[in-house]
């Protein structure tokens, strides 16, 4: 019995370390995720294929700036005394942003009010004078010349009275200009002096800006002037602004190109100033609609490359399936492609195509329920 039982156990270890050994490749092949596994995938993965009309539009450059704005100057030479606003403070019209010395136009105001007193006396006293030397020559007292001496004398005293009065106007209106006040509502944009500063006529002191009235203001080049025309609509893209595009219209086109670059000025004002970027001198760019063309467009970051060909992994169902597509020009400023064949309106695709990936692909969307089939084949396949 013994000798029997010894064959017996050792053909059934052979058939276990058999056995083993063939289902370790299968579990290996279970567990290892590659093509044919189910791809998982989310909203955020999926961008739908979309129609711009500003392809191919006439492109402009240029920077956001305020229709009202002021270049604050000095019209005096003094020392700046105080600055009581600085750099993103808002004013009102005629709050005193830079205040100068005023001694010196003091001093001058004071000597010209003592002139035009002193003018204004002896102007009376000539004038006196001229009465009388009237009233003796009709009584036949005093000679012609007499009464002509008086009158010259009344014409020299009345021309130094107007003199000391336009010098009085003119130190009253230096001493206004020791202030420097706001000229409306705004903002204070750049502040170029401060407390201590010897600032001389024509100096630029600050600037102050209206934030309400930002507009674009860029150029075009001569070769699109005939594409562009006032009141289309323009969409505008602002350096260090994330909200994303702006809409605008243009509003004004020179008639001149600049001789040096051959570009033409043009402004363009926004559609909701309540929106528009609150922040002068950013760099912006925009492409005008010309409504010429409107194309199926794609961003590169969905495409994939193979040498000269390009394609897509479109969303089929709960299938994935690579597309070939044909691509048209490229707009630089948008980082998209026209699609001119391979796709339709409305067709989704994987936004950023990574890994493995394989046409057939099974896919299940992100909070999507496993369907029942499925269920019930991996439940079969763990009876087995």
């Amino acid at each position: 019995m013994l000798t029997q039982r010894k064959p017996l156990l050792l053909s059934a270890l052979v058939l276990a370390l058999s056995l083993t050994a063939c289902q370790r490749p299968d579990a290996k092949n279970k567990d290892k995720t590659g093509p044919s596994a189910t791809l998982q995938i989310a909203a955020e993965d999926v961008v739908t294929v979309g129609s711009n009309g500003l392809i191919g539009g006439p492109v402009l450059t240029g920077s956001i700036q305020a229709a009202r704005r002021a270049d604050l100057r000095a019209e005096v030479a003094a020392v700046v005394l105080q600055v009581t606003k600085d750099n993103g403070e808002p004013v009102r019209q005629g709050d005193v942003i830079v205040r100068l010395d005023s001694t010196a136009i003091r001093d001058n105001l004071t000597s010209a009010e003592e002139a035009l007193r002193a003018a204004t006396q002896s102007f009376e006293q000539t004038e006196r004078v001229l009465q009388r030397q009237r009233t003796l020559n009709q009584q036949g007292m005093t000679s012609m010349q007499a009464l002509e001496d008086a009158e010259l004398r009344r014409n020299a005293a009345q021309s130094e009275l107007a003199a000391a009065r336009a010098r009085v106007v003119s130190a009253k209106q230096q001493m206004t200009r020791t202030e420097i006040k706001a000229p409306f509502d705004g903002v204070v944009s750049e502040r170029k002096v401060s407390v201590g500063d010897t600032v001389q006529v024509g100096r630029e002191i600050v600037k102050v800006v209206d934030p309400r009235s930002l507009r674009f203001e860029g150029q075009v080049s001569a070769d699109r002037l005939g594409e562009i025309r006032v009141g289309q609509a323009v969409a505008l893209r602002v350096n260090g602004v994330s909200e994303g595009e702006y809409s605008a219209k243009l509003e004004r086109i020179d008639a001149a190109a600049n001789p040096t670059t051959r570009q033409v000025e043009v402004m363009a004002r926004f559609d909701n100033p309540a929106q528009a970027p609150k922040v002068a001198g950013l760099y912006a760019e925009g492409r005008v609609n010309t409504g010429a063309k409107s194309a199926l467009v794609l961003a590169e970051s969905s495409l994939v490359r193979q040498g000269e060909e390009a394609f897509v992994w479109r969303l089929d169902g709960d299938r994935l399936k690579k597309v070939s597509v044909q691509l048209g020009e490229r707009d630089a400023r948008r980082g998209e492609w026209v699609i001119q064949s391979g796709l339709k309106l409305g067709d989704e695709v994987l936004r950023s195509p990574a890994g493995q990936l394989a046409d057939g692909q099974a896919l299940r969307r992100a909070g999507q329920k496993t369907p029942p089939v499925a269920a019930a084949s991996s439940a079969s396949a763990a009876q087995r």
